[in-house]
């Protein structure tokens, strides 16, 4: 071998001695494949750097996947401490009004929604005076709203949890913030036999927040947990 064409002796002298560092790096072991190719000629196939160029790319689809798998996990993991952290908030207080100034407040905030409504049906409707000074959280309407807002009023049947980018919202629940809502998640409540639902609506400025692509699993849990509190405001 000429002198030109001979390897340093420490880095030969490293690759006896660690043949793996070769082995490990990806660009090394593709210039040591090229360089073998080309030896050969271009008339010889050679299997083995093909099935090598097949086992790679499927390694890079693997090591990909499993970078999204550990992101959605993370990401699942960020979401369920929210949850649980707006659940523990929002039963702290021990009446009402509180429960009702915190739910548009600390709640939302730790939500990060821009809003936080709720909707209760009456058969007595909107005009309810002890309504009046609870806030801007509550909104009483008529039987048969809530199933009609959520459906858009085509009156087929609503979902638990239905997540939506939506256009100008009904001033009825947003007031003066229905401009400027863009995607909304909106939980049905059951209070259980002989009442009528609930709605439960988070608003977003941002129209990605809440898609129907995202999922819903947590907010469903939340919502049931806010069922079984209001539960004993109603009572």
């Amino acid at each position: 071998m000429s002198d030109a064409a001979r390897i340093e002796d420490n880095v030969r002298e490293t690759i006896i001695a660690k043949p793996d560092i070769v082995l490990d790096d990806q660009d090394l072991m593709r210039a040591l494949v090229a360089a073998n190719e080309r030896a050969m000629g271009a008339n010889i196939v050679d299997l083995r750097g093909i099935a090598m160029e097949r086992l790679e790319s499927r390694l890079d689809r693997l090591e990909e996947t499993h970078r999204s798998v550990i992101a959605a996990a993370y990401e699942n993991l960020a979401g369920t401490n929210q949850i649980h952290r707006a659940i523990l908030r929002m039963l702290d207080p021990v009446d009402f009004e509180t429960f009702l100034r915190d739910l548009g407040g600390d709640v939302a905030d730790i939500l990060r929604v821009d809003c936080v409504k709720l909707v209760l049906e009456s058969r007595e409707g909107g005009d309810i005076p002890a309504v009046r000074k609870l806030g801007e959280v509550l909104t009483v309407a008529e039987p048969g709203f809530i199933d009609d807002y959520v459906s858009e009023g085509r009156g087929t049947p609503v979902r638990a949890v239905t997540l939506r980018q939506c256009g100008m919202r009904d001033a009825r629940i947003y007031g003066e913030l229905s401009d400027w809502i863009r995607s909304e998640a909106c939980l049905k409540l059951d209070f259980g036999a002989g009442r009528l639902p609930g709605l439960l609506v988070l608003g977003a400025e941002d129209p990605n927040q809440f898609t129907p692509q995202h999922g819903s699993d947590l907010l469903g849990f939340f919502a049931g947990v806010f069922e079984r509190s209001m539960r004993r405001w109603l009572s």
